[in-house]
């Protein structure tokens, strides 16, 4: 039984903090410019996303949280710690650990390694894994959590996320066979190129990071996960297509029709706002 979410929360926030907008408070942009993006207040009752995050995986029957973070993890301990309402889950701390020869973590394949490595027992165990600035409803955690067959992920249709056609260009597309096995994840694709990426009926799909593993398989894949040469990280999408080339049909997709909003830079901020309030979060 999966009962273990990875959430990835040691990245920069560079493309945040240099950011602008007029829309937010001065309160907020002082917290984007400042805080790692989990830990800035959303909604009329100032909670963290991070908060938000961990009650919609409590909710869909997660009981243990690996939080990946940076070197100082203190930040995320003082206010994970004032969290209310979240008593069925027990909070584990990983340090993605930076070399000497860097200023910025490896990247996301380096930062679910590091918490295998940190936590052995992972690596015997199904578990998922979702970034920690997405907001995945209760629904979409539900069903990456049931599957225990080898790899998935869920493949959001595009046509459902309210994203403007800028943001989306900067998603990878997936290509899946009949039977709903991952074959390719086309990186940044030309908007042009779209529709030959589509399936048999239109449907073009897009990953979000929320995804489901099981440690025995896909460890080796993380340790010898290679360095994306553009980006100078070792990135999950590399580890995941090197296993999917070595073992045909090891990672399937669940496709979901629906919106999950995410913060990459401060006009996103107003944006998840919106869709709190449409959802009338109760916390």
């Amino acid at each position: 039984m999966n009962t273990s979410l990875l959430i990835m929360a040691a990245g920069m926030s560079s493309r945040m903090k240099a950011s602008s907008s007029d829309q937010i408070e001065d309160k907020k942009i002082t917290q984007a410019n400042t805080r790692s993006k989990g830990l800035i207040e959303i909604g009329k009752d100032s909670k963290p996303l991070l908060y938000y995050l961990l009650f919609n995986a409590q909710q869909a029957g997660y009981k243990t949280i690996y939080l990946i973070t940076g070197k100082d993890s203190s930040p995320f301990r003082l206010i994970v710690k004032s969290f209310s309402n979240l008593d069925h889950l027990q909070i584990k701390y990983v340090t993605q650990h930076i070399p000497s020869t860097r200023t910025k973590p490896w990247g996301t394949a380096d930062a679910v390694y590091q918490a295998l490595e940190q936590f052995p027992k992972l690596k015997k165990e199904y578990f998922s894994v979702c970034n920690s600035d997405n907001f995945y409803s209760i629904n979409a955690f539900q069903k990456i959590k049931e599957i225990e067959v080898g790899g998935a992920m869920i493949a959001y249709d595009l046509s459902f996320l309210k994203f403007n056609k800028k943001k989306m260009a900067g998603f990878a597309l997936l290509v899946f066979d009949s039977n709903f096995r991952l074959q390719k994840i086309i990186e940044k694709p030309n908007p042009d190129d779209f529709k030959k990426y589509s399936d048999s009926e239109g449907c073009l799909y897009v990953s979000m990071n929320l995804f489901s593993f099981y440690g025995a398989q896909f460890y080796s894949f993380l340790k010898d996960c290679p360095v994306n040469t553009i980006r100078n990280e070792k990135e999950l999408p590399s580890a995941i297509l090197n296993m999917v080339h070595a073992n045909p049909g090891s990672v399937v997709g669940i496709p979901l029709q629906e919106h999950v909003p995410d913060l990459t830079v401060k006009e996103d901020i107003q944006h998840f706002e919106d869709h709190l309030n449409d959802l009338d979060f109760l916390i």
